[in-house]
């Protein structure tokens, strides 16, 4: 008998615990699998020998069920660039508790833990598998067709633009609102904000990626287009287009940390227009929206988690477990794996193809794409008219 370890790394979304909760319940069905323990902030978790005994605290069925619909990171997280030094003291650590497989949810930038982490096992003849569990809202990591928590962050996106669209058309005046969406460099999910066409909605009326080549004047001239046939436009921006502004610090990868992009196009529409401008900043809350989450990403987040637990039990180490779409309608996928090298620190980009020529749209290719990964709600638990997270060690 061995034990194993799972950790969370990165940002968080509103699927990333419904992955531990995939981990944790396929684990339970393997005899050979003894402890399942939490590294508590990830990889950082391993290095300081701070674990959780997870099959101490989900009691359960109920208690997976509550941490499958819980948003963000119940282990915590962090944004860790390991050393070689650092992969020697995990490998010490991780022997010591008798853990033969360390699973890591994360993103690109934690697929480099994984991938740094294998190379040293290998290297050293050390018995252990090291497998990752894609998640990001962003939806940039290569190779797999899409990433859980997505779906959930796309949908909510989605829904609170859909509320901003009924709240601009409540005067009989003119107005512009520019509602910025996170985006670093991949515009996945402004593009998202497509999905509202589906249920005839024409807003948002434009949408700019940082794929598409991006110009002060040919946004207001776009606007000035679309004034034309709007009483209240609404423009979906990623907050990585390519727009003149001062960036703040970067994060332990270079990942420059980007705001601020809604409110300076706020103030050029001002001063072009005169009339009523808003910009919306929506930050943070796409990511944890786990009221309106969608039932497709936290199901496929837990299945994708128990995927990496066989696969590390068939012998297999640095690789990633993505996401294979066979067909979209009806939406079928498959779970498979790919060596880690493919993801680690790489990004996928919102195709090229799917941006409209004159770059402030998307094509109907994208609607296709996105539409099946927002699917279904999930049950979730209210207690005094709020809804119940799962927490650990006191919140």
């Amino acid at each position: 008998m061995f034990n194993i370890a799972v950790a969370q790394s990165g940002g968080p979304t509103a699927a990333i615990n419904a992955s531990l909760a995939g981990v944790f319940t396929e684990a339970l069905r393997h005899p050979e699998i003894d402890a399942v323990f939490g590294s508590i902030n990830g990889i950082e978790g391993v290095l300081n020998d701070d674990f959780a005994d997870l099959r101490k605290i989900l009691i359960s069925d109920n208690d997976v069920q509550l941490l499958k619909n819980t948003p963000s990171t119940v282990l915590g997280s962090c944004r860790y660039k390991l050393s070689e030094e650092d992969c020697r003291k995990a490998a010490e650590t991780l022997r010591n508790h008798n853990i033969g497989a360390l699973f890591y949810i994360g993103g690109n930038d934690s697929m480099d833990a994984v991938m740094k982490l294998h190379n040293y096992f290998v290297s050293n003849n050390i018995d252990i598998k090291v497998a990752g569990i894609p998640k990001t809202i962003d939806n940039d990591v290569p190779v797999t067709d899409h990433t859980p928590g997505f779906g959930s962050a796309a949908k909510y996106v989605a829904a609170t633009l859909q509320e901003i669209i009924r709240d601009s058309r409540v005067y009989s005046i003119p107005s512009i609102t520019i509602v910025e969406i996170m985006g670093r460099e991949a515009g996945w999910l402004a593009a998202s904000s497509c999905v509202l066409r589906a249920n005839g909605e024409p807003a948002p009326h434009l949408i700019y990626l940082p794929e598409a080549d991006f110009s002060e004047e040919k946004f207001l001239s776009d606007l000035e287009e679309a004034r034309k046939k709007y009483m209240a436009v609404i423009a979906a921006v990623s907050e990585g287009i390519p727009l003149r502004r001062q960036d703040s610090a970067a994060d332990p990868f270079g990942h420059t940390q980007l705001s601020g992009v809604g409110k300076m196009l706020e103030n050029i529409s001002r001063e072009k227009f005169g009339c009523k401008v808003r910009s919306i900043e929506l930050n943070v809350m796409q990511r944890c929206g786990a009221h309106i989450a969608s039932l497709t990403d936290i199901n496929e987040a837990a299945d994708i988690g128990g995927a990496a637990v066989n696969a590390a039990l068939a012998g297999e180490s640095g690789v990633m477990m993505v996401f294979k779409r066979i067909s979209s309608c009806p939406y079928r996928t498959e779970i498979l794996s790919t060596p880690v090298e493919n993801a680690a620190n790489k990004e996928k980009l919102f195709p090229k193809e799917w941006i409209t020529p004159q770059g402030n749209d998307v094509t109907n290719d994208a609607l296709e794409y996105f539409l099946p990964l927002i699917q279904g709600e999930p049950e979730i638990q209210y207690r005094n008219g709020i809804p119940v997270h799962f927490v650990l060690r006191g919140g």
